[in-house]
């Protein structure tokens, strides 16, 4: 018998998932609520389903890819342990001193900072290691438990070790973790080595306290996870999805589980990535519309975009990631009218318990899915294939009380009004996206997927000036798909501040060896066979007195002068000069030690002609109320052209095509809207 891979990605509202049948390459979607008071309950509910739906046993998944939100939300919600942070006498205030960044400038005091330690639980040790790793003043182990004795007194139970220049050398890191273990047994202990061994104190502090706070948070539900699949007899492995797009294993996660703070968003970018090939469409902007976000990722020449740092509420995380813009815009976002008679939207969300007025769970506040609702553009009876029937009126009575009647509108504007503000919000996360790299919106087609992301993409590609829109099939699930082409990564780096010539070749040849080394261990012991095994190295170049970086790949320590020209060229591109003239800097050596894993095989698709719309509906578009013709996704044939306004109707997703758009489909299966009249 032939494995199942099953991929699955838990959002705030739904979670998601796509059971791929490795011999024939078929993928099956299937989508349930998600459980927030426990995950893991949401997913075995989810894969028991979808498993009955296609008639075989559990006994057939042979791996789960597992995406997860967990990490991310708890850092919003401020769900996370009492912590504390053990560091170099001198340097306890790091975290509050930050990058001296101010979003007012002239304002006579500096906003609030972010902050998750407070000042009586960071600890300063003696030790002092200097930048070139030689050791200046040896760490004073009794200073080490006496910090660990005032940990205990605090009540803290997660622990952030972050000295000076560990990165450079971290044998008192080691040491004091070995010290702290011993005294605190049940602490979960974070070494800033260990998560992020790169240059600048602050956001190398920042990421090891986020990992240290983590841990018992994404340790438990993991341990709650085991428990349920083992009740379900369920013996797969399972993989957690990285925020890199990479998986890796639960131990791994548990350790470091500040890498999965973009873990669900990053199989959509892959996702997009993989279809911009099939496609034949280099240049995508990947919006992902679920209940509670809207996350931005940019398909430029075919790739998606790593950086090396991310922001998750005001904390940086100094860790690779891949490039996404996440704002609170979903079918969830809550409309809400200030005293000033300010119509908002978000990024507050009903989130899946209770979620918006229509779902009839308890929900008082109306939301974007209300709002479409009450405009006629979701079908009550078929909202999720019909597993979940709609309540119109109570949408359209929350609408009239806390939208229309305190704005003076009729219902149908109020309704628009809400579309119209969640739809300018989506515009700005996207031109913000594309401006900050000189990119022109002209140059990109959208690509909309998410379970809410068909009924707004043609107007949010209108607002922004592209005229080209994709939906993807199983657009509802298409992030869960993504995660099905990930690969084993683990993301090792190494900072060396050396100037990028002829000399640093034997230095960048020790680093790069050392790297491997450390790669080849973590992918033997994840089971990796050598054949499936690669080991890509980039550099994070930057000229003399930068204090940013621009990341190239080295094919090998002697080809350093290639890597050289092609940080000028990218320098060129991203900020419109390069100093051709000058040596730049080697500031930190990258590998991402890679595990092959199996990738699906092309989906089949059987291209049917004709078809025939199901029906009519009224539905208010463009400021009025129209007909628009209905159709079922499946009966669009390769032949018909659908102008709009026209809905399109799948299980997991909704499609709008307003007046001014035209609709054909494509032969990998997707669907192409292409403005036809300007101003559309």
């Amino acid at each position: 018998m032939t494995t199942l891979r099953v991929a699955v990605d838990i959002g705030g509202t739904f979670t998601d998932l796509q059971i791929l049948d490795e011999a024939t390459g078929v993928a099956y979607a299937h989508k349930v609520p998600t459980t927030p008071a426990d995950p893991s309950e949401g997913l075995i509910t989810g894969i028991r389903e979808a498993c009955a739906q296609l008639g075989v046993g559990l006994d057939r998944i042979g791996a789960i890819l597992h995406g997860t939100t967990i990490a991310t939300n708890a850092v919003l919600q401020r769900r996370l342990p009492d912590g504390a942070v053990i560091t170099t006498a001198g340097f306890t205030d790091v975290l509050e001193i930050g990058r001296h960044l101010r979003r007012k400038v002239y304002a006579n005091r500096a906003e609030p900072r972010a902050l998750l330690v407070p000042r009586s639980r960071r600890f300063g040790v003696v030790e002092r290691v200097r930048a070139d790793g030689s050791v200046e003043t040896a760490l004073d182990e009794a200073s080490v438990r006496a910090a660990a004795e005032q940990v205990r007194d605090s009540g803290a139970t997660a622990v952030a070790i972050a000295f000076l220049h560990a990165y450079a050398n971290p044998d008192h890191e080691r040491r004091a973790a070995a010290i702290v273990q011993e005294m605190l047994p049940d602490a979960f202990v974070s070494c800033s080595h260990q998560v992020s061994p790169e240059i600048r104190e602050f956001e190398r502090t920042s990421t090891t306290v986020l990992n240290a706070l983590l841990m018992p948070v994404v340790k438990t539900y993991l341990s709650k996870l085991k428990g349920r699949l083992a009740g379900a007899g369920i013996s797969a492995p399972v993989y957690l999805v990285q925020s890199n797009g990479g998986v890796t294993t639960p131990e791994i996660a548990g350790e470091q589980p500040a890498r999965l703070l973009l873990s669900g968003p990053s199989g959509g970018a892959r996702a997009a990535e993989v279809l911009a090939a099939e496609l034949a469409e280099p240049n995508l902007i990947a919006v992902d519309m679920g209940g509670t976000s809207y996350d931005v990722s940019i398909v430029h020449d075919g790739a998606i975009r790593l950086v090396t740092q991310g922001d998750v509420d005001g904390l940086p995380v100094r860790l690779p990631m891949i490039e996404i813009r996440t704002i609170g815009a979903g079918g969830g976002s809550i409309a809400s009218v200030d005293g000033t008679g300010r119509l908002h939207v978000g990024p507050d969300s009903a989130g899946a318990r209770p979620g918006p007025v229509s779902y009839r769970r308890g929900g008082e506040e109306p939301t974007v899915t209300d709002a479409n609702v009450a405009l006629g553009r979701i079908d009550p009876g078929y909202f999720l294939g019909g597993a979940m029937d709609l309540d119109v009126d109570g949408a359209k009575q929350a609408l009239a009380d806390r939208v229309a009647v305190p704005l003076g509108l009729e219902p149908g504007p109020a309704a628009d009004g809400v579309v119209a503000v969640a739809t300018a919000h989506m515009a700005a996360a996207i031109r913000l996206s594309l401006f900050e790299k000189g990119l022109d919106p002209k140059d990109f087609a959208l690509i909309s997927f998410g379970g809410a992301g068909g009924l707004h993409a043609c107007d949010t590609a209108a607002e922004i000036g592209t005229a080209r829109v994709v939906f993807p099939r199983d657009p509802g699930t298409l992030s869960a798909w993504g995660m099905l082409f990930g690969d084993v990564v683990h993301d090792l780096a190494r900072s060396r501040l050396v100037v990028a010539d002829a000399s640093a070749v034997p230095a960048l040849e020790a680093v790069v060896a050392e790297l491997r080394d450390e790669a080849t261990a973590l992918l033997g012991r994840d089971g990796i066979a050598d054949a499936d095994r690669a080991y890509p190295v980039t550099l994070d170049l930057r000229y003399p007195g930068q204090a940013y970086e621009i990341g190239v790949t080295l094919a090998e320590p002697s080809a350093l002068a290639e890597a050289v020209a092609a940080f000028h060229d990218a320098h060129e591109r991203q900020y419109a000069h390069a100093e051709r003239h000058v040596t730049p800097e080697i500031v930190t050596v990258r590998m991402a030690a890679t595990g092959r894993l199996t990738r699906p095989g092309t989906r089949p698709f059987d291209v049917a002609s004709g078809g025939r719309p199901k029906g009519k509906r009224a539905i208010r578009v463009a400021g009025a109320e129209r007909d628009a013709a209905v159709w079922e996704r499946a009966a669009i044939g390769i032949d018909l052209a659908i102008d709009g306004p026209a809905i399109v109707e799948e299980p997991h997703s909704t499609l709008l095509v307003p007046p001014g758009w035209r609709l054909t489909a494509h032969p990998t299966g997707a669907l192409i809207a292409v403005r036809t009249v300007k101003g559309a």
